[in-house]
């Protein structure tokens, strides 16, 4: 087997720009939730609501999920070493994971015992009713900035790369703005919900709305915990790279002279912007060892140069026709190669 182990020396000034953008982002959105939190916390205890108090439970999350994909940015960037030497870069997916966690532990379960607590208890008197409303429209012009810049984010990486947002956000490999976009999200719907639960509180009497507005805060972030979940567990586990990308790294090399066929093509995201290239590759018969090995040297660089995601490069030379390596391939994409 050949194998590339020299690394990027630096990263192109795009993703540099791209986590400098995710760093001011989640910063921009920790800062708003921490603020928020506060003001939700006094409201509701002022209130008495119950949909106030879930919100408030929902802003803390959202701080605490700051933290984490700070945690994430910083310590994904450290380099390889003899301990990890493909780097760092999964541990971006690791503490995201955490972060959906913390949003349905500390936010969704708080909500539900919110409102399952006020809908099946004793009826409360709801009081200064006003305090929520200023409260709820502050927090919804403060959440708007945060969650403007993730949709900006957002909307100038998907142009970039001639997507819809929503094939962008299935495919991106950098969690953190589609986290904060999410949490946002949700965090302007579960004001509104708040809204609701407070209004109709003061306008029936009846605290019941109150609480079923707690526990639709709750659904509300509970699914984007799920969502947020199910994506940094592909990551983490080890999902192959842009389908654009694998198509491009397939065409270079079905290009090569010297290659009669690539039997086999598999990549894996590392990290943000780090890709694994394995090829088991079929070579003209013709070549000798020296040239073989020149060759694969040759194709590694320029996989790199073409793909500036990839950072790791194998190759493999196999016969095509190995019984074998035909069964490995066929039982893992079936007869229709990717």
């Amino acid at each position: 087997m050949a194998e590339d182990t020299d690394r990027d020396g630096g990263a192109t000034e795009d993703k540099a720009g791209s986590g400098g953008e995710s760093t001011l982002t989640v910063l921009l959105a920790g800062g708003v939730n921490l603020a928020i939190a506060v003001l939700k916390a006094i409201a509701g205890l002022i209130t008495g609501s119950a949909a106030m108090l879930s919100e408030a439970a929902h802003s803390v999350a959202d701080t605490f999920t700051e933290i984490l994909l700070l945690t994430a940015l910083r310590r994904s960037g450290r380099p390889a070493d003899r301990v990890h030497p493909f780097g760092y870069g999964k541990e971006r997916y690791f503490w995201s994971l955490l972060a959906a966690v913390s949003i349905f532990a500390s936010g969704a379960m708080f909500a539900f015992y919110e409102g399952f607590s006020t809908v099946f208890g004793a009826a409360e008197e709801q009081t200064d009713p006003v305090v929520g409303y200023v409260v709820l429209a502050i927090a919804f012009v403060l959440e708007s900035v945060s969650w403007l810049q993730a949709l900006r984010q957002v909307r100038r990486e998907s142009v970039a790369q001639d997507r819809s947002m929503r094939t962008y956000l299935r495919l991106i490999d950098d969690p953190a703005p589609k986290t904060v976009l999410f949490e946002d999200s949700a965090a302007l719907i579960g004001l509104l919900l708040a809204f609701a639960g407070i209004g109709l509180h003061q306008l029936t009497g009846s605290s019941v709305w109150d609480g079923l507005a707690s526990i639709a805060i709750g659904v509300l972030l509970a699914g984007v915990a799920y969502l947020l979940g199910r994506t940094n567990r592909g990551l983490l586990i080890g999902r192959q790279a842009d389908p654009v990308l694998v198509r491009g790294v397939r065409r270079t090399l079905d290009a090569v002279p010297e290659i009669d066929a690539v039997v086999d093509l598999q990549t894996m995201l590392m990290g943000t912007d780090q890709v694994l290239v394995c090829a088991r590759v079929d070579f003209a018969d013709t070549l000798t060892s020296g040239e073989l090995e020149h060759l694969c040297v040759r194709l590694a660089a320029r996989l790199r140069e073409e793909f500036s995601d990839v950072t790791e490069v194998f190759l493999e030379p196999v016969p095509r026709n190995d019984p074998d390596l035909r069964a490995t391939v066929l039982a893992r994409y079936g007869e229709r190669t990717p």
